[in-house]
Parts: C-alpha cells; structure tokens; sequence
C-alpha cells in the first residue's frame, strides 16, 4: 500500500541539521595538507563545542550533524526529508559556499541543483515533505542560494553576496542569541554588527574607497521572516 501525504501539524517539534565540513581550505592561500587537516579538525570540533555550550541539544527535539563523508547532497536530502515527517527542521550551513552550491565533503562534493531539484519535485508532489523552517549560514555567495531556501518554504534565510571572511565572530554571537531565545533578527543583527566592528580593527580600508572589499564581501543579507524564535514565535 502506498504511503499517504504528510500531515502538517502545528505542534511538530522543531530539529535542527548541521551541516558541518570546513576543509581546512582559506580563501587565497595554499596551505600544506597537514595545516588544512588541523583547521578542518580544530574549527569542526569548536563549532559543536558551541552547540554543546549553548544547549542546542536541550531547545531542539533533535539534532542531526552531518559531517565529514555524511556532508554530501544525497545525505542533506535524505536528512530534511526524513526529518520533515515528524518535525519542522532548521538548517546550519557550517560550510564553504561557491555561487549556486554548497562545498561539501574534502571540497569535492557539490551540493546543488541535483540535491536541491530533489528537495522542490518532494515540496511540489507533497507541500508537507519538505518542512524547513529557518536557515543560517556560513557558506561564501550565500545569497545565490537565498531564493532556493524561500522556494523549498524557509521563512527566513541569510547570506552574503561574495566571499565570507568574516565567520568568526558571526557564529559564536548568532549561536548565542537565536539559542537564548532572540528573534532571527537581531540574532543575524548582532552576530553581523559584532563581525563588522572586528573586520574593520583588522583591516585597513584602502584609500579611494568606502569599505575594505573583504568587509563588503562579508555583508548580511536577510530574507523572509525575520522576526521567527527558536521557539516559532514571530
């Protein structure tokens, strides 16, 4: 007997999935393998220290990481179609971006049209198959992806517009607000305006010019609900 459509339900309890692979790459350097596998290492362990320290594990009814060989397009899809039975799911992008795609496993997997056609033709078959709620990122060129969230029925979602440069302090800051129970807003708001002030102490904005490029590149843009809670206030 063939499975019927999932139901909506206004009480479902929300989980969060991470999507975690830093590579150990940093934009316009070559780094000797050892040092891209120490700051893959060190940079995945401290931002799971930060959902253990915040109590991401206590606001959320689940919390899927999906890490090293897991951090591919077919898991991510798997995972949000999964979930989205029995739960509304937030994303946490913790990975490097490229225009249109997210960088996954050892910066070899691509996640894009493939794994978000997937997702669209379950929403357009089921509207209840894929239940996203609220999306944050870290990935470069984040803003291309914006609209593909809004699609899929995020009700708010972020991005820059270039290259990131500016991931720390965006999370620990965002992380601390929007699990204290701050509205996605001024989560975003204050992780952004925290990061802008330690980019312009580190750079020097070149002469001619309003912004130091990296800095520009590094801007916040917010789509949809913005004033969404942890808790699905707003």
């Amino acid at each position: 007997m063939a499975n019927g459509p999932t139901v909506i339900h206004p009480q479902k309890p929300i989980a969060l999935i991470v999507l975690l692979e830093n590579v150990g790459h940093v934009a316009g350097l070559r780094l000797p393998r050892f040092v891209m596998s120490a700051i893959d290492y060190v940079t995945e362990e401290y931002a799971k220290m930060l959902l253990r320290y915040y109590g991401a594990r206590h606001l959320y009814d689940r919390v899927v990481v999906l890490e090293d060989e897991l951090a591919t397009g077919p898991h991510l899809a798997d995972a949000i179609l999964s979930l989205s039975r029995t739960h509304r799911v937030d994303l946490l992008l913790l990975v490097h971006g490229k225009e249109g795609y997210l960088v996954g496993y050892r910066g070899k997997e691509l996640i894009g049209k493939e794994t978000f056609d997937v997702l669209l033709a379950a929403r357009r078959a089921d509207p209840a198959a894929v239940d996203i709620r609220a999306v944050f990122g870290l990935n470069c060129y984040g803003v291309s992806l914006a609209g593909t969230w809004m699609e899929l029925g995020a009700s708010v979602a972020n991005g820059t517009a270039g290259v990131n440069w500016l991931p720390e302090p965006s999370l620990s800051v965002f992380l601390r607000n929007w699990l204290g129970g701050r509205p996605y807003s001024v989560a975003l708001q204050r992780s952004h305006t925290k990061a802008l002030r330690w980019g312009r102490r580190l750079l020097r904005t070149p002469s001619g010019v309003s912004e130091h490029p990296m800095i520009a590149s590094s801007r916040q843009v917010v789509y949809g609900q913005k004033d969404l809670t942890i808790a699905g206030r707003g």
